[in-house]
């Protein structure tokens, strides 16, 4: 059984030099853990240290992407600069260690047309598959119809987007997410919930946006079991009768959205989602580095799941395999 796994992050000393001069505190948690942190030296190797621990993991092939907050905190000019080499660094990765690396592309959402651009040639060129975006840029969530260039380029290519979390825009952070001290604050805010909230609202609003109505063939990977929107579907469906979109809410999620556990490694929120969405809709994520697997521990999460053979080969493999077959180069 081929195991891929498709939220596995990397950083470059450029984009973290970007960061830097964008906020020289770092005061967003996740450029201080990027850059400064124990985790820092696993997420600059592209190469030998990365390939072990995927093989500590039990995992095959891993899909690399830039950790959040990508080049979406930083001006347009900036982020524009830095996508190119950005992608150009990931792609001479995966010719390095070819079936064992893939890539998303990284995008400078705050330049939309520019993103759309270099979408493409990362797709047609660098042969990466898609992309992953995070869910707020500048402060401007992704539904916003400025970003639409960027959907209109990835349905054209029949390319994937994994929407990942991004930190809630500074209003919300310091009305939800604060009082308990920076630590706790800090979790609070990202890991523990407020990213995942954050990028499930983001993904509501993005149907309710019409994105799908508009780009039907849009394909979107959402992590972390669904980012808390998927356990709240029935309750969701409440505004089917409000809205003016095409179809139910809840079909979107079983036509246009992928599911992955994004490091989360529980057969209960697999029982949930496989009954939710279905296998089909299931691809595999383990987080790194952020989550690190070991001693099989990736590969053992679905040999020991509750779900058929048929059911764990496309968890596994098969849904990624026939995903990244359509791409158009």
């Amino acid at each position: 059984m081929k195991l891929y796994a498709l939220e596995e992050h990397f950083v470059t000393d450029d984009v973290a030099d970007a960061w830097r001069r964008r906020d020289p505190r770092l005061t967003e948690p996740m450029m201080k853990w990027a850059v400064a942190s124990e985790i820092t030296p696993a997420l600059l190797d592209l190469d030998g240290g990365r390939v072990a621990a995927m093989d500590d993991a039990g995992i095959d092939t891993a899909v690399l992407s830039l950790t959040t907050p990508g080049l979406q905190n930083l001006g347009a000019a900036e982020a524009v600069a830095l996508q190119a080499p950005t992608n150009d660094l990931l792609a001479a990765a995966v010719r390095r260690h070819p079936g064992r690396l893939e890539g998303f592309a990284t995008l400078a959402t705050p330049a939309p047309a520019a993103a759309a651009d270099e979408l493409r040639r990362a797709v047609g060129e660098l042969g990466l598959n898609g992309a992953l975006v995070n869910a707020n840029s500048g402060g401007r969530s992704l539904d916003a119809p400025e970003f639409w260039d960027i959907y209109e380029a990835a349905e054209d290519l029949r390319a994937p987007v994994y929407l990942h979390p991004s930190v809630p825009v500074a209003a919300v952070t310091e009305a939800y997410y604060r009082g308990f001290g920076t630590p706790v604050d800090d979790m609070l805010a990202t890991g523990a919930f407020g990213w995942h909230y954050d990028a499930g609202l983001t993904v509501l609003r993005m149907i309710l946006a019409g994105v799908f109505d508009r780009f039907p063939d849009l394909q979107l990977i959402l992590g972390h079991w669904g980012e808390v929107v998927l356990f709240y579907l029935d309750r969701v469906a409440a505004m089917d009768k409000l809205t003016e979109l095409r179809r139910p809410l809840v079909e979107y999620f079983r036509t246009n959205i992928f599911i992955t556990p994004g490091g989360i490694s529980s057969h209960k929120y697999l029982r949930w989602s496989l009954e939710t969405v279905g296998a089909e809709r299931i691809m595999y994520a383990s987080d790194y580095p952020f989550n690190r697997e070991r001693a099989g521990s990736a590969r053992h999460f679905l040999e020991d799941a509750p779900v058929s053979e048929a059911d764990r080969e496309r968890i596994a493999h098969r849904n990624w395999e026939e995903l990244v077959a359509g791409i158009r180069r």
